[in-house]
């Protein structure tokens, strides 16, 4: 059985390396959580991390998925991004397909995706979770791969 994860080991054991793949699409929002995850890591004493900017967030899993598969030493891959919704189905879709991807690639992996690709219906709701000053799933994110790294090490003792 997993021991629950203090906060103070996350904080002594954040040795592990992470990666952040990130949506440059709507990157006034997805900028302002990429932001917030960095210095969360970096508070928590993370000195190995590898940021990639793709296009939009329907690129996210492949180079997630590279990731997964050449850097064995990953703790976790934080995969940011924002899709609004708009007069069509599209943002649905894309939405579906990365959150599908990001599960399968987790499972074939066993290395945590933490999913903060955002599915949002307008651009309020994109300021209220990633401009806040309160409130941000960068941070959130962060928070959420320094937890699945220390259970994931856990499991291999």
């Amino acid at each position: 059985m997993l021991k629950p994860v203090s906060s103070q080991t996350v904080r002594r054991k954040s040795n592990a390396c992470f990666a952040i793949v990130a949506s440059k699409y709507n990157d006034c929002y997805v900028g302002a959580m990429l932001r917030a995850a960095r210095a969360t890591l970096k508070k928590a004493g993370v000195t190995s991390l590898q940021v990639v900017r793709v296009p939009g967030a329907y690129e996210i899993p492949v180079v997630a998925a590279r990731l997964a598969r050449t850097r064995p030493d990953l703790g976790a891959v934080i995969c940011l991004g924002v899709i609004l919704r708009g007069a069509t189905t599209h943002a649905a879709h894309i939405g579906e397909a990365v959150s599908q991807a990001l599960m399968d690639l987790q499972l074939q992996y066993e290395v945590p995706m933490i999913h903060e690709v955002l599915l949002l219906e307008n651009e309020d709701q994109a300021k209220a979770r990633c401009l806040g000053k309160t409130h941000n799933r960068g941070t959130e994110a962060a928070q959420t791969a320094l937890e699945m790294a220390a259970a994931m090490r856990q499991l291999l003792r």
